[in-house]
């Protein structure tokens, strides 16, 4: 098993129940230069664990919120465990109610 591989299944182990990692966040597990930077140059070999870890069904790769397939997807990614849904962060909830300039009232 890759340092990449066993960095996000240590990831995915350690995160809460429902909640996905940023593949951002092995590629700096994994990293040990010098150059601030240079977990970045991990980032492909990140993608390629991931891939192999979801086609042996150990993770899952998702893309806003759903499982890809991960033969040939494109853009943003998450990975976490297989069948768990995964729990939007407070920044990706959309408010209940819209709020428009006339209901805001200044002090």
């Amino acid at each position: 098993m890759s340092p990449e591989e066993v960095a996000i299944l240590a990831l995915i182990a350690a995160s809460k129940k429902g909640r996905t990692i940023d593949p951002t966040q092995a590629a700096r597990a994994v990293y040990s230069g010098e150059d601030p930077e240079g977990w970045r140059k991990r980032l492909p070999s990140v993608r390629q664990a991931a891939i192999h870890l979801a086609r042996s069904g150990q993770i899952s790769i998702y893309r806003k919120g759903k499982v890809i397939d991960p033969n040939g997807f494109k853009g943003v990614y998450r990975l976490g465990v297989p069948g768990e849904v995964p729990v939007a962060a407070p920044s990706d909830v959309e408010p209940d109610v819209e709020l428009d300039a006339e209901s805001v009232v200044a002090e």
